[in-house]
């Protein structure tokens, strides 16, 4: 492991209490601004569009270009981004900021591509999930700080407070190395991915994965402020809890066989659902918030078993279209779960409680076993 991923880790960390601070916040804040649940679904579905798109020109563009010039350039959208959310006067001029925030998540396939190149003797699920860990590890200073700052100085104020955080973790991400760029032999090209059917295949279970996991997520803090009539702070220190499950869970599944953890972040998020379903108590709450934490670990993992159906040339842009596929889910839930929400406040953790459970038998039966797959080689980064 050369010294880029340490320094790679404290921007991932110093921006993780940033982004922690606001985005458990987020549904709230658009209804302070005026939105209605409904509206509130089709932003965040909107956010989830612009997380979207840009994942596959980025993992191009990283396999072309480099991944550092990519990781640098969403760090510095997300400056801005933060601090016209901070500025902005009304609703639509937040939500401009929002999508704009939201666009930055193209960085998940350089940095997954940055981040396996550099892994030097690590697993790549190891890697991934720990690199992912520390920006959990930031997650979990982030939310219970923003929810005293939200409550005793509103939560305009929060967005103010994390742009200046973004600040200093850019200043970090400057120092890490620039890596050379992967090729193929020409005389002998990988096949389009659009071809490799254990890839495409891997492609559909995560979508569903993903989608089951989710879409009980976007109205939660809404729902426990509405119906549990828990206070701001309350709901940052169970983003805390949760960013200490997303910490503790992204590594301990990390030094499992990917596959393996895979299945068990599932069942952690299955668990989420059914505390909140059939539970009531600040501690039940907690629990659930914890047990949230097999979400991330399950995205990492899934990305961890695309590594070796593709050849390294294609890695970027593997993880580029991998994003987009669960990039789809982050449009559909929200806008699925306003619906829900408008109808019955809690309608939701029933229908995802069931859906994670045959989200993780599908798992069982099709996600690649490690005996099956050929990994295949790649240049290690001194």
């Amino acid at each position: 492991m050369n010294l880029s991923l340490p320094l790679l880790a404290i921007a991932l960390f110093t921006w993780g209490i940033g982004e922690g601070m606001f985005y458990i916040f987020q549904p709230i804040y658009l209804s302070q601004l005026g939105a209605n649940p409904v509206t509130i679904g089709y932003i965040l579905g909107t956010a989830g569009f612009a997380m979207m798109i840009a994942h596959i020109p980025a993992g191009y563009l990283s396999d072309r270009l480099g991944r550092r010039p990519l990781l640098l350039t969403a760090w510095i959208i997300g400056i801005i981004s933060t601090w016209a959310m901070a500025l902005a006067p009304s609703l639509p001029f937040f939500v401009l900021g929002l999508l704009l925030y939201s666009f930055t998540a193209f960085v998940t396939s350089p940095l997954n591509s940055y981040v396996t190149a550099a892994r030097g003797n690590w697993s790549v699920g190891r890697a991934i999930t720990i690199i992912s860990a520390t920006f959990n590890l930031g997650i979990v200073l982030g939310p219970f700080t923003g929810g005293w700052i939200g409550d005793h100085f509103g939560l305009r104020t929060v967005y103010f407070v994390a742009g200046i955080i973004f600040i200093i973790s850019t200043a970090f991400l400057y120092f890490i190395a620039p890596q050379p760029r992967d090729h193929h032999d020409p005389t002998a090209p990988p096949p389009s991915l659009l071809s490799n059917w254990p890839y495409i295949r891997f492609l559909t279970l995560g979508f569903f994965v993903v989608l089951a996991l989710y879409i009980s997520q976007p109205f939660t803090p809404k729902f426990l402020q509405e119906v549990r009539g828990l206070s701001l702070s309350q709901i940052g220190l169970l983003g805390t809890i949760g960013g200490a499950g997303n910490t503790s869970l992204t590594f301990l599944l990390g030094f499992l066989d990917a596959r393996l953890g895979f299945i068990f972040g599932q069942v952690g998020v299955g668990m989420y659902n059914l505390i909140l379903w059939q539970m009531n108590g600040y501690g039940w709450f907690a629990l659930s918030y914890f047990l949230l934490g097999g979400f991330r670990a399950v995205r990492s993992l899934f990305m961890a078993q695309i590594r070796p159906l593709v050849h390294e040339s294609q890695m970027g842009l593997a993880y580029g279209i991998s994003e987009t596929f669960l990039g789809l889910t982050g449009i559909l839930a929200p806008i699925a779960a306003g619906f829900l929400y408008e109808q019955d406040t809690a309608s939701i953790y029933p229908l995802a409680f069931v859906a994670v459970l045959v989200a993780i038998i599908l798992s069982l039966f099709f996600a690649p076993h490690p005996a099956k797959k050929q990994l295949q080689p790649i240049h290690e980064v001194p």
